[in-house]
């Protein structure tokens, strides 16, 4: 079995923890494949003590890996998806970061998911993913998102127009800073944010949140993923900005925006008891009363 390794940085107070997590995969026979400006950093704070080969954004699909280990926080593993793309391979988020909804394996319970990996103890939940369709080629070959598409004014304090349709048909013209279409993922992240529900993996819909809308009575809609989102942008500004997840492009407003439904699924891995209500009621600390 083949493990591919993705990660930016983290603090040093984890280096004990990846080491370990390293030497267990050497131990359990696994060829390791790690992306190569991490491998790069991981030799800077130490050595690794095990033989490797190493892969580029453009070069995952080659490795043919058995999973992704994402190792950092939700931004982390949000990159990680965009690497694995339509690959199919499976991505355990490890926990680096802050909040981690995605990246949720936390640094004491890494040996022990490894372990739950081998034994087949583990579950894989798809989650959906939105796809900007038109304008075609603006985010290059990743066009999609897993959180959000968002629409947002670009250095002015003007706030921006944004006349939405949903299979052709009108929904409304949103004078707001700007326009948040989130998947169920996503919904936990800038939507909620901005005043958003909260959707459980696998519910087959997309959020329409908007943001700081001048209108108060506003609210955010939650509509069938299945249905085309067209969205055309006014302002006084010559262009604003567009989003997937955490790469921008500025775009002028002649464009209108046609977004989907992905067709195609991102494979997580979630081990032992760990489900998204677990995650969301101690992320979140439901329940918890400091009077106590």
């Amino acid at each position: 079995m083949k493990i591919a390794i993705y990660g930016i940085n983290f603090d040093p107070s984890f280096d004990e923890y990846i080491k370990d997590l390293l030497q267990q995969i050497d131990s359990y026979g696994w060829e390791l494949c790690i992306f190569k400006k991490f491998e790069e950093f991981l030799k800077s704070r130490f050595d690794l003590g095990i033989e490797n080969t190493n892969f580029t954004k453009e070069t995952f699909k080659e490795q043919k890996a058995s999973f992704l280990i994402s190792i950092g926080g939700d931004g982390t593993f949000l990159d990680s998806a965009k690497i694995v793309a339509d690959s199919g391979v499976p991505i355990l988020g490890i926990n680096t970061g802050r909040l981690g909804f995605l990246a949720s394996t936390h640094k004491e319970d890494i040996q022990d998911s490894i372990k739950y990996l081998k034994e087949g103890k583990f579950r894989i939940v798809k989650r959906s993913l939105l796809c900007l369709e038109e304008p075609s080629g603006l985010f290059g070959d990743t066009n999609f998102a897993l959180n959000e598409l968002t629409v947002h004014k670009k250095d002015s304090a003007s706030m921006i127009t944004i006349h939405t349709y949903i299979n052709d048909l009108y929904l409304n013209s949103y004078w707001a800073d700007g326009l948040i279409i989130s998947t169920p993922t996503g919904s936990t992240a800038y939507s909620l944010s901005c005043g958003g529900p909260i959707l459980v993996p696998g519910a087959e819909d997309h959020i329409i949140t908007p943001i700081a809308p001048h209108n108060l009575n506003v609210r955010p809609v939650v509509v069938p993923d299945d249905r085309t989102i067209r969205l055309k942008v006014e302002g006084r500004e010559g262009n604003y900005l567009v989003s997937l997840d955490s790469k921008s492009v500025a775009i002028e407003p002649t464009f209108e925006l046609v977004i989907k439904k992905a067709d195609f699924y991102i494979n997580c891995v979630f081990v032992d008891e760990d489900n998204f209500l677990n995650t969301m009621r101690n992320k979140m600390l439901w329940g918890l009363d400091k009077r106590n």
